[in-house]
């Protein structure tokens, strides 16, 4: 499998696209005005513990106070602990107005605060560093046990003889993987010396304020996503190109020759057809080459995604049909998750199967499709109704988030009230003000489809009020108003 990674960036904004055998696979957006905070790390003020709850809301600084749940603090010894569940007891560990290093885990999403940590962790190219632990653990994602062991001991060497002043704890990352031992020595160096500027960060500042900031998209991109199949990265900015290439000659040497200054007349978006893949991501429906289309619909408590098979019919019978249209739809799914960066709950409804076989397959495919996701998943299998209940880590905004807002039309329904109900809405407006007010006629200022509907089919139901209230009524198309909006002026 080959991949490429493209970078369009400007003073505004900075995108970055994973491509894999030409097609679009991830888009990550940051503004410069509206970074992601997910990574940064803060000197907060607790400034309100919910006991029942157990959590605690701590201003870092942003508009609205961040959220920590008990298990998200680093709990003493001899912290009291609460009944059967086992955990501390929020009020034996924070009190209002006090002072409390956190990271961030979750960006602010829609209505909800930052969510944090105590349990801080500082990454880099091959390892993540936990300066509160001192256990050393490895990516899920290296599976071969020999490489396990390698790994390990290879830390446990390199701290040993380095006679660091606080050991701390290391995760290894998926990137690790066949490194040498320089690698390694060089990020735990690295690691250490920069958590103490953080530490002294921390000492001088006063809550609350940010200690440490996460690195920008451009240079996250390089340590987070570069992988061994990546053939080459496109960068469109000739002074973002050069941060990065000294970057990559400083911790990711290997993939310095595939690192390239994009200068083509054609914006480089435009390239595999990032742009139009973009817009399409927005839309609920999407088109399966078969024939059939998955709706896809995006709330605030999950996703749903429903499975159609639309206009294809099959070749043999209606089972093979649902079963290749599912098999189809599985692979698309894991790509529209990544593509549209959902997380949360996701239900989906693949079309029935009664084949117990056909949906063992359809969810082997989902979960091998899941497999180069950069979010953790989790399928918990299938409902008694027939659906497929999943997660997503979600980390940041979902890509319609990030480039959407809510209809000002429709407040975000995705549906407007017809004509017709608005004109019945007009009628009961102005009967309400015929018994409230003392007037000789009416002025109703509508949208043009509405005052069109009045004067045509409703016609005969506006005369029947006129005569019914004895005053005459008037309309007037106010170009600026939506279809919902009208106004009834007593004249």
């Amino acid at each position: 499998m080959s991949e490429e990674i493209l970078m369009n960036v400007s003073p505004m904004e900075s995108r970055v696209s994973v491509v894999e055998n030409g097609v679009l696979q991830e888009v990550y957006i940051e503004r410069s005005r509206s970074r992601g905070i997910v990574g940064n790390v803060y000197k907060g003020k607790v400034v309100r513990v919910l006991p029942g709850m157990q959590a605690a809301f701590v201003d870092i600084g942003l508009e609205r106070a961040a959220f920590i749940h008990v298990s998200e603090i680093q709990a003493k010894a001899d912290a009291p602990r609460q009944g059967e569940s086992g955990e501390p007891n929020i009020l034996g560990l924070v009190h209002e107005g006090q002072s409390l290093v956190v990271q961030v885990t979750k960006d602010p999403i829609g209505s909800k605060g930052a969510r944090l940590t105590t349990h801080l962790s500082i990454p880099a190219r091959y390892l993540v560093f936990m300066p509160h632990n001192n256990h050393v653990g490895i990516s899920l994602r290296i599976d071969d046990s020999q490489e396990r062991d390698r790994l390990k001991e290879l830390v446990e060497k390199c701290i040993e003889e380095e006679q660091l002043s606080e050991r701390g704890g290391f995760i290894l990352r998926t990137a690790a993987e066949g490194v040498g031992e320089s690698e390694i020595r060089a990020d735990i160096l690295f690691l250490h010396r920069l958590w103490g500027t953080i530490e002294e960060a921390i000492k001088e500042s006063k809550a609350p304020a940010c200690v440490y900031e996460d690195l920008p998209l451009h240079l996250r991109t390089m340590r987070d996503l570069v992988n061994p199949n990546i053939e080459r990265i496109r960068i469109d900015s000739r002074e973002t190109f050069e941060k990065v290439s000294k970057f990559v000659k400083k911790l990711v040497p290997q993939v310095d020759g595939r690192v390239e200054y994009y200068s083509g007349e054609r914006p480089i978006f435009d390239l595999f057809g990032v742009e139009d893949e973009i817009t399409r991501a927005l839309g609920r429906k999407v088109q399966l080459k078969s024939g059939g289309y998955l709706i896809i619909d995006q709330t605030e408590a999950m996703t749903t995604i429903d499975v159609n098979t639309g206009g294809f019919v099959g070749h043999r019978n209606l089972e093979e049909t649902i079963f290749k249209t599912n098999l189809e739809a599985s692979t698309t799914i894991a790509r529209q998750l990544r593509l549209r960066n959902l997380g949360g709950i996701i239900i989906i409804d693949f079309i029935d199967m009664e084949d117990a076989e056909h949906q063992r397959q359809v969810l082997r495919t989902l979960e091998k499709s899941l497999e180069n996701d950069h979010a953790k998943t989790g399928i918990t299998g299938v409902t008694e109704l027939g659906l497929v209940q999943m997660t997503r880590k979600r980390t940041r905004e979902s890509l319609e988030n990030t480039l959407c807002e809510a209809c000002p039309t429709c407040n975000g329904r995705g549906m407007l009230k017809t004509a017709e109900t608005i004109c019945y809405e007009i009628f009961r407006e102005i009967l309400r003000n015929a018994r409230a007010y003392e007037n000789d006629a009416y002025l109703v200022l509508a949208a043009q489809s509405v005052v069109d509907r009045l004067l045509d089919e409703e016609s005969d139901n506006v005369a029947n009020v006129e005569a019914f209230i004895d005053k005459t009524i008037r309309f007037q198309v106010e170009p600026m108003y939506t279809q919902e909006q009208f106004d009834v002026v007593l004249v």
